[in-house]
């Protein structure tokens, strides 16, 4: 397995011949963007790929495509080219084009000649505290399985008691977790996204061979950036601590695959 973090939550996931990327946010930075109901952040850097230098994608992961730091204007203009975009049921029905919705626990199956089946399964994700659906709308995570292949990808998500369901139910070689501990100066102290804390809990109850931190800097509205959450991290139990991989931005990293 070969990660690219392209920046933010932008993955680039070379897998079993499958090339998939998650959430597209390609725009340059300095814009603030409006998320609804008085709450705005302001892009504060751009990709370290561009979309002219990726590779031909299979196909697109999109956790939720109603917050621009997911899903921005030049990511969106990406999705035409792509065969398959998976993403909630109420994304798909916004976006047509026939993008596959799924409800949590929903799965469907990346087929293409030459290669080998993957099975994606939409996960639980809480983006705020409770009761908060109905403003931060529905998101969504995802696992990935076939031909040797266990990768969980958050999406935006707090630590919430789907989640501890999660760990318990899935088995999981590669995690990647969506962090940056996101605030809004209108709701004062509630998160919309997991903290270093939570990832160290979470992490705790997981099996993941390696854990791989995204979505933790580049916009106004993470309150807790890399460094903040590197200092959680280094409290944790070693277990978890060597188990954390952060990736440099543009550059692919190879995570070995165990043999099934």
């Amino acid at each position: 397995m070969r990660l690219t973090h392209i920046g933010g939550p932008t993955l680039l996931v070379e897998v079993a011949g499958w090339r998939i990327l998650t959430d597209p946010t390609f725009d340059p930075p300095g814009r603030r963007y409006g998320f609804g109901w008085g709450t705005s952040s302001r892009k504060l850097a751009g990709p370290a790929v561009q979309p002219a230098d990726l590779p031909d994608l299979d196909a697109v992961l999109l956790s939720h495509d109603h917050h621009a730091d997911n899903l921005d204007d030049a990511g969106r203009a990406l999705l035409p080219s792509v065969p398959v975009l998976v993403t909630t049921a109420a994304g798909a029905g916004r976006l047509g084009n026939g993008a596959r919705g799924l409800h949590p626990w929903g799965t469907t199956v990346l087929r293409a000649e030459g290669k080998p089946d993957i099975e994606v399964t939409a996960t639980p994700a809480r983006h705020g505290p409770p009761l908060s659906r109905p403003v931060a709308g529905n998101v969504t995570g995802f696992a990935l399985r076939g031909d040797g292949v266990a990768l969980w990808i958050s999406g935006d998500t707090v630590l919430f008691g789907g989640l501890r369901a999660l760990a318990e139910r899935l088995h999981v070689d590669v995690a990647v977790l969506h962090l940056g501990g996101v605030r809004f100066p209108v709701t004062g102290p509630l998160r919309y996204s997991m903290t270093g804390r939570q990832a160290v809990e979470l992490c705790r109850r997981l099996d993941a061979r390696t854990v791989v931190p995204v979505h933790y800097d580049g916009w106004s509205h993470f309150a807790q950036g890399r460094s903040a959450a590197e200092r959680d991290l280094a409290r944790a139990p070693e277990d978890v601590r060597r188990r954390v991989r952060w990736l440099p931005l543009g550059s692919p990293v190879e995570l070995g695959v165990p043999a099934t």
